[in-house]
């Protein structure tokens, strides 16, 4: 009988084999070691979402966003873990570039955190909540409308921290009601300069500054068009009669299809008719429909306001049925 050689290389792959499947059987697989302690890590549950944006009511009363630091790992701490807050400005700046943004830095003034210091007790995975008190109302408060953004980064003692999630940023924006502010009482206003009206093209009872207030959407007040046209911009200067608050206007413009709706509107106030303040600007549709625009610069108190038209729509001349504020 004949007996074939087995080749080396043969003989010697099958050993291998048998070896690797010899291991691949143990019941058992040796790894390095891993301390537990690895795996814990202190970080703040707010920064998980990115941005964390709250839209504020305009109160009396202190509004609360809620912060705080979270313990994330193994079973539960041994021992209790001091957790420091900081307001990091710096990184505004960073984050507006980042995200093509441009937010300004939430001012002092309009926050106060509860506390910048505090524990992760023992045997339990966060800190109690602590909060940002935010002002919306009052001197030194957060202008309505306007977006604050507030960095707050977290530190822990005793334990890491996850680099990725120990910064939270805050965005906030305080939201005016149109339901809180009713129209104001126009019976002691007066007109105290005006740039132009039609005083007799369009009739006794239409075309002249003071239609615009007579509470009847039907008349208009309307720029001059007849012996030379009046052009942009067009104003209107109110004595209110009395110090208020402003907070807004509301405008209606002509019943009727056609140009001359005005579009983008300039607000300035006085307390005197001498010292004059920006208010801002104001970008009305061209609609017939009733219109209530808040100011976005802030509520200024004045007893005059100038409403100074500074483009229409399709025209360079304007024209309103009714003008208001509130």
């Amino acid at each position: 009988m004949m007996i074939k050689k087995i080749p080396h290389t043969v003989l010697i792959l099958s050993l291998v084999g048998c070896s690797l499947l010899n291991n691949a059987c143990k019941d058992t697989v040796d790894l390095p070691d891993q301390p537990i302690d690895s795996y814990n890590k202190v970080y703040m549950p707010q920064s998980v979402a990115g941005t964390v944006s709250r839209t504020l009511n305009i109160s009396d009363t202190l509004q609360v966003v809620t912060y705080g630091a979270a313990f994330g790992g193994f079973g539960y701490p041994n021992t209790d873990i001091p957790v420091v807050f900081t307001v990091n400005n710096q990184l505004v700046a960073e984050y507006n570039t980042k995200n093509n943004t441009n937010y300004p830095v939430l001012p002092e003034s309009m926050y106060t955190l509860s506390s910048t210091s505090t524990v992760i007790p023992k045997g339990k995975l966060s800190t109690t909540p602590l909060s940002i008190l935010l002002k919306t109302k009052g001197p030194g408060s957060m202008i309505p409308l306007k977006s604050y953004l507030l960095p707050i980064t977290m530190s822990a003692q005793g334990v890491a921290v996850n680099p990725e999630l120990t910064t939270a940023y805050f965005l906030v924006k305080a939201q005016p009601k149109l339901s809180d502010y009713p129209l104001f009482d126009r019976s002691q206003w007066q007109i105290i300069d005006i740039s132009s009206e039609e005083a007799t093209g369009e009739g006794p009872n239409n075309g002249r500054a003071i239609f615009a207030l007579d509470n009847n959407k039907s008349t208009f007040w309307h720029s001059r068009w007849s012996n030379g046209g009046a052009v942009a911009p067009h104003h209107i200067t109110i004595d209110m009669g009395t110090i208020r608050e402003i907070h807004g206007f509301y405008l209606v413009a002509r019943q009727a299809d056609g140009n001359g709706k005005p579009q983008e509107v300039s607000v300035q106030t006085s307390l005197d008719n001498v010292n004059w303040t920006s208010a801002g600007t104001i970008n009305f549709e061209n609609k017939q429909q009733e219109q209530f625009q808040f100011l976005t610069e802030g509520f200024p108190t004045a007893r005059y306001f100038k409403f100074t038209i500074v483009s229409a729509y399709g025209a360079s001349y304007m024209q309103i049925a009714e003008l208001n504020a509130f």
